[in-house]
């Protein structure tokens, strides 16, 4: 009989959350804290800020065996697939050590076209890990990054300890679902997590699917988080939700850099313009998409000929933010550009095609990350010194 020490679960053992929010079952770690989700205009930005992108368990034990209760929160698209199960993975002493998943859990079953969503209620399951070393090590469970997770209970059949600061340096990133982590197989797969950990950094990720947005209150829990590294990848669903034109792109631009260098003077900023989209790179949105009974895609339904009257498109986006960023560098050493088909271009596209014409697959997300750290961590990098 195995005698199980529960341990709370809380800020001292949990990263990448900005807020955690006490429900029935247990605790529910927010990646956005609770004033600025009161701003929130629908049900869709809620379920996609809930989902833990980035935000893992992290404590030092001896322990061989570990269980973590969780009620999962699987979304439902109204029409497509049935997502596959998220995976909860475990890292010891930053090695891959495991993956595991739980059944069932609450449905949230989501309507694209009325951004609405309905919600079927479920049980709480426990993901196991066993057979560990039994020497002290550093434990990680990265939390599934596409599922809501309620966190219920931890239990190990040793003490725990907060993990000693190894003296990391804080990178917090915001982007869209190709940020988000759309489509990588596994949380630590995502780009800026594997970006991360070639970069040696404890990773903050406040992507949002589908909103990345210029919004106020994203820009104002920037400026208001600890963070020595900070970047933003924009554009792309500014265009495929056709929500602005380029008379007002500019000037939000210019206030959401300017909200975070309230808090954030001198912090090196890099701006990251969108990865090679082909279907929008000169059609404007909005994005529509679409399910042929096997799988998803996307397509652009805007008007090219509509650019002439301010309507965006990938590439006016990227002249725009180039402006933009080199106007403002001149007064801000610390502020820098990264066009993002240096991450994904062209001849990628042809090795690696978008499996849906929008986000990267698994392999593309390595690549993206690789290149990231290359550009971003290395010795010449904006963020190497």
């Amino acid at each position: 009989m195995t005698n199980w020490i529960t341990t709370p679960i809380g800020p001292p053992i949990l990263r990448g959350a900005l807020d955690l929010e006490r429900t029935a079952n247990g605790i529910l770690p927010h990646r956005l804290p609770a004033w600025a989700r009161k701003q929130f205009p629908d049900d869709y930005l809620a379920m996609v800020e809930a989902q833990p992108a980035g935000v893992r368990v992290v404590f030092r034990t001896s322990a061989t065996a570990i269980e973590l209760d969780v009620l999962p929160t699987r979304t439902f698209y109204q029409g497509a697939p049935p997502p596959a199960e998220g995976v909860y993975e475990l890292l010891v002493d930053g090695r891959h050590a495991g993956r595991a998943s739980v059944p069932g859990g609450t449905r949230l079953v989501f309507d694209m076209a009325t951004q609405s969503t309905v919600t079927e209620q479920g049980s709480a399951g426990t993901v196991r890990f066993t057979d560990l070393p039994a020497e002290p090590k550093d434990v990680e469970i990265w939390l599934p990054h596409t599922e809501i997770t309620e966190l219920v209970a931890l239990r190990t059949d040793a003490p725990v300890e907060v993990t000693p600061d190894r003296g990391r340096k804080t990178w917090l990133h915001h982007g869209s679902s190709i940020s988000h982590g759309a489509n990588a197989d596994v949380p630590t797969a995502t780009w800026p997590a594997l970006a991360a950990a070639r970069g040696g950094v404890e990773l903050i990720n406040l992507s949002l699917r589908g909103n990345s947005l210029l919004d106020p209150f994203v820009a104002r829990v920037i400026r208001d988080t600890p963070a020595d590294l900070i970047s933003l990848e924009l554009g792309i669903n500014i265009v495929n939700g056709d929500i602005m034109r380029l008379r007002a792109f500019g000037p939000a631009v210019h206030g959401f850099l300017d909200t975070i260098r309230e808090g954030h003077p001198s912090t090196p900023l890099l701006v990251v313009s969108p990865i090679l989209c082909p279907i929008h790179e000169d059609t404007p949105g909005p994005g529509a998409l679409e399910f042929d009974g096997t799988r998803v895609s996307f397509r652009a339904t805007g008007d090219p000929a509509d650019r002439a009257a301010g309507k965006l498109t990938l590439n006016v986006i990227r002249d725009e933010l180039t402006h933009i960023i080199k106007q403002r560098a001149a007064d801000d050493a610390n502020l820098h550009y990264l066009d993002g088909r240096s991450l994904y271009g062209e001849k990628d596209f042809i090795d690696l095609p978008l499996p849906d014409q929008l986000h990267p697959d698994p392999a593309t997300h390595r690549r993206i990350g690789e290149r990231f750290a290359d550009l971003a961590f290395g010795e010449a990098g904006v963020f190497g010194a």
